[in-house]
């Protein structure tokens, strides 16, 4: 409960100095911002915030030619108050009784005021003199006055005679009699006894150096006392803490030394406060001030210090009632009479509403019939009321916006700046950088701020939750501040928001005779990938090795088909297979989000016949041999080692006539033959390979024409060598798995089916020729089709692989992908590997069915015989072919030994609606 005599702000916003400032400069001036008013026994004077704001206000009374300041002790003994909100606006009340206030027989005041307002400048001073005369003569046996800092109560006496004022009991207390304005009726009052409640006696110049005032006009005897003197007391009247202050006054009339006993008490509480409503109780019977039965005759309330009339009261919602205690008065929260303030608590937001309610009442004591008016002005101020602004998150992940809107706050509430992640900018530097920073006024004369900011801004930080989702969240804290105070607190806000936008990197590559070009074009992910090349992570030193250049939004790289990363796939006479592969990761989580398997012809001549009779010959590490060790080969004659060699090449020059070389001789030409062969058993005897490494052979020969020399091809060759295996019938199986991701190392089971994905969600599959070690053998997926039935022969199909190659009518390509040698995979030509993204069989536009089954034809052909056209490899052709087959051709099955051809299916996979 708070009686707001504390948080007075005499002098507006400002100290009131006790001395004049030196070299002022006056300027006296009228303004409409300053106006007056006469309200009953109070003098009104309101002040416009606009003349006030960014000054300091002094007040003076005029007396005569005399101006006296204001100080706030000089004012709560004087009569004046004043109240003044945190923006400027004033308002000066002066007691009709006060001193320095004009006195025409109690019945015509007049008032003037001196305003000095200073500037920054102590030299810069605008003065304002003010003058108000007011007409009251309705007054009552007994007035008390209730102010902010002061309470005052006069009482009706007999006509003094003009040439008794002025006289003492004796002339030794004429120098005890002087009050603050030298006013010649004072000096009848001869002693006063205060009631505390034990009676304190002092005379008149010890009460006033006390902070009292007293003085006789011409028919009133005045006693005016501040509040939490030594004097006055608290006490409890009705429930509600009252401070009173009693005093008997000694004054000498032309008849001889009259007493008058004079009360004034106000209330310090009785206010009430629910979410709405404030309620202010004062009680129906003020009992320090009565003796006996009372009769009220009038009641009315009123706001800053002027009655309302009921018709007022009704359009603002107020009531005036009375229970058997208490007057009480009701003013809803937010009444356009008060106002609204904003705190910042613990730098937490809260608000508080204030209101000066006025209860005048006009009782008559029923055996005296003397009347009593009592006037109480009562600032209200409720207790802190915290709010929580509301944050609404107006992002539509769609527009890659982020828009909230913060509030509502009152008008004292501005946003000064905005931390972000990478530091604070202030309202301006945010717009300037291309965010939407704004505030919003409400038709209530509250506001609201809203802040906009795309998703690709620097302060919004990112990350992929999964490999095509981006979650983009954005920290805030905003900084507000609290006028005219300054007072700061802050509302951290954090937004988030997520969407499917990942877009992929796009590879593509090509070769010349010497090198592989391979150009990246970034995705949403942009340079934030790790890329790997062949089986390392790419570095600095390998970039420069590589010609790698990067500008933002593409790489490239050219790099040698001898490079350590590229891998040799096959051999002929006059080239080698190499290949380099290129996956693009997600730094975080390590997913794949591109991969790129270049595989390229290079000219290469594996033996070359010179017409001295030497021959040289360079064998080559290829995939399928990942363990050999070139320095371990040898020719026929195993003391014929390589001239050079490192981990992927060995080269031999030998002499025809040596290291074991066969010479034929045929009609018109002559052979000279040898092998590059990798034993079992060396020398010692020890092993060089494993037996299930692939045996490596490779024949070289050269034939001599008379002035002619020729290179011929070589070719592998079955082990002619013992031990030899006995020939025997047995039947080859082939499976097909689908695995969970693309490291091809966890594969869904039977009990796994039906399996659910998403559309174009990669589908990894594995056909592999089970239980055989021959590294002679080679599996092709040569057919591979899906279907809406699990029977493979059903319609509708569409083709995945054709004729061992992808199904280039298709927009989404089938991807295959590299099989190398680890703890499962003992010989890689026995596995194939294929994605295709999911789909779903539609027709004019509807789904058919959420699911679809995969079959293949898989063929096992002898990579040893040149005579078998089947074992020409997975997708190799002639360029320009194509490999679709043409829209209404009936699939059949290619014409192979049906002992090596395998039918295989998968089992039902689904697409997921979530």
């Amino acid at each position: 409960m708070l009686r707001l005599g504390n948080i007075l702000l005499w002098m507006a916003a400002a100290i009131i100095l006790g001395k004049a400032r030196p070299n002022v400069k006056l300027h006296s001036q009228s303004s409409s911002g300053l106006r007056s008013d006469c309200a009953a026994n109070v003098i009104r004077l309101s002040l416009d915030k606009a003349l006030a704001v960014g000054n300091q206000l002094e007040v003076e009374a005029i007396n005569g030619t005399k101006h006296i300041l204001l100080t706030p002790s000089m004012a709560a003994q004087c009569g004046y108050s004043m109240e003044s909100d945190p923006w400027g606006n004033t308002r000066i009340y002066t007691s009709l009784m006060g001193c320095f206030v004009d006195n025409k027989d109690d019945a015509t005041f007049n008032v003037g005021l001196r305003l000095q307002m200073y500037g920054e400048n102590p030299s810069d001073v605008v003065s304002h003199d003010v003058s108000q005369t007011c007409s009251y003569t309705r007054w009552a046996s007994r007035e008390i006055l209730c102010d902010r800092n002061y309470m005052e109560v006069s009482h009706h006496i007999a006509n003094l005679d003009a040439e008794a004022k002025g006289q003492t009991r004796d002339g030794k207390d004429d120098k005890l009699n002087v009050n603050p304005e030298a006013s010649g009726a004072s000096q009848g009052i001869w002693k006063m006894t205060f009631y505390t409640p034990e009676p304190v006696a002092m005379v008149l110049q010890e009460a006033e150096q006390a902070g009292y005032a007293a003085k006789t006009t011409s028919s009133r005897l005045v006693m005016r006392s501040p509040y939490n003197t030594a004097e006055t007391y608290s006490e409890d009247v009705a429930g509600v803490p009252m401070e009173v202050f009693r005093v008997s006054t000694y004054y000498m009339a032309p008849q001889g030394l009259n007493v008058v006993n004079l009360a004034a008490a106000c209330p310090k509480g009785g206010v009430l406060f629910t979410e709405d409503m404030i309620s202010w109780h004062v009680p129906r019977r003020v009992t320090p001030l009565l003796d006996g039965s009372i009769t009220v005759s009038e009641m009315h309330m009123g706001i800053n210090g002027q009655r309302l009339d009921r018709s007022q009261m009704g359009a603002r919602g107020y009531t005036l009632s009375t229970t058997d205690f208490h007057i009480v008065v009701e003013i809803p929260l937010g009444s356009p009479d008060g106002y609204y303030k904003s705190h910042a608590q613990d730098y937490q937001y809260h608000i508080t509403y204030f209101v000066e309610p006025m209860l005048e009442v006009l009782w008559r004591t029923d055996d005296t019939q003397d009347d009593t008016r009592y006037k109480v002005l009562f600032p209200i101020m409720t207790p802190l009321m915290p709010q929580s602004p509301q944050i609404q998150d107006d992002t539509v992940p769609e527009t890659r916006v982020f828009s909230v809107l913060l509030g509502t706050f009152l008008h004292d509430v501005e946003l000064r700046n905005i931390t972000f992640s990478t530091g604070v900018l202030t309202v301006e530097e945010s717009n300037a950088k291309g965010f939407t920073v704004q505030e919003h006024s409400l038709a209530n004369g509250s506001k609201i701020f809203s802040l906009q900011v795309p998703f690709d801004a620097d302060v919004v930080l990112k990350h992929n939750p999964e490999r095509m989702v981006t979650s983009y969240f954005l920290p805030l804290i905003f900084g507000l501040i609290i006028l005219p105070e300054e007072t700061p607190f802050a509302l951290p806000v954090d937004l988030q928001a997520s969407l499917q936008d990942v877009v992929l990197p796009i590879m593509s590559g090509t070769c010349d005779q010497n090198q592989f070009y391979i150009s990246v074009k970034f995705g949403s992910h942009g340079s934030n990938v790790k890329a790997i090349v062949g089986p390392r992570e790419l570095t600095a030193e390998m970039a420069e090795d590589y010609n790698f250049y990067e500008n933002g939004t593409h790489l490239s790289l050219i790099l040698p088909y001898t490079a350590k990363d590229a891998v040799f796939e096959l051999l002929t006479a006059e080239s080698v297979k190499s290949r380099i592969d290129l996956l693009l990761l997600d730094r975080a989580n390590d997913w794949v989000l591109a991969d790129l398997y270049l595989a390229c012809y290079f000219p290469l001549k594996a033996t070359e016949c010179h017409p001295n009779g030497t021959m040289t010959a360079l064998a080559v590490k290829v995939e399928s041999t990942r363990n050999l060790k070139p320095s371990q080969l040898t020719l026929k004659d195993q003391s014929c080692t390589p001239q050079f060699s490192d981990d992927r090449f060995a080269y031999f020059s030998f002499s025809v006539d040596t290291c074991g070389t066969t010479r034929t001789f045929f009609e018109n030409y002559m052979m000279y033959e040898n092998e590059i062969r990798l034993s079992y058993n060396n020398a010692k005897g020890a092993a060089n390979t494993s037996p299930v490494d692939p045996d490596y052979r490779q024949t070289i020969s050269c034939f001599y024409v008379v002035n002619e020399t020729q290179t011929v091809a070589f070719s592998a060759k079955p082990r002619t060598y013992e031990p030899a295996a006995n020939i025997s019938a047995g039947q080859l199986m082939v499976q097909m798995r689908l695995a969970q991701d693309p490291s091809y190392e966890l594969f869904y089971q039977a009990e796994d089916y039906p399996v659910v994905k998403y559309l174009r969600q990669p589908l990894y599959f594995e056909v592999e020729l089970m239980h055989s070690s021959d590294p002679y053998l080679e599996l092709i997926a040569e057919n591979c089709w899906a279907t809406l039935y699990e029977d493979r022969t059903s319609l509708p199909s569409w083709d995945i692989i054709v004729d061992s190659c992808e199904n280039r009518d298709d927009s989404y390509t089938t991807i295959f992908h590299p099989v190398v040698s680890d703890s499962r995979v003992l010989v890689p030509s026995h596995i194939k590997r294929f994605s295709v993204k999911m789909f779903t069989f539609t027709k004019d536009n509807e789904v058919l069915k959420d699911q679809i089954y995969v079959h293949c034809d898989a063929v096992v052909c002898d990579t040893s015989s040149q005579a078998d056209g089947s074992c020409r490899g997975q997708c190799v052709h002639p360029p320009g072919l194509s490999y679709s087959r043409p829209a209404g051709v009936k699939r059949e099955r290619r014409s192979t030994d049906s002992t090596r051809q395998r039918q295989i299916s998968s089992g039902a996979i689904i697409l997921s609606n979530l």
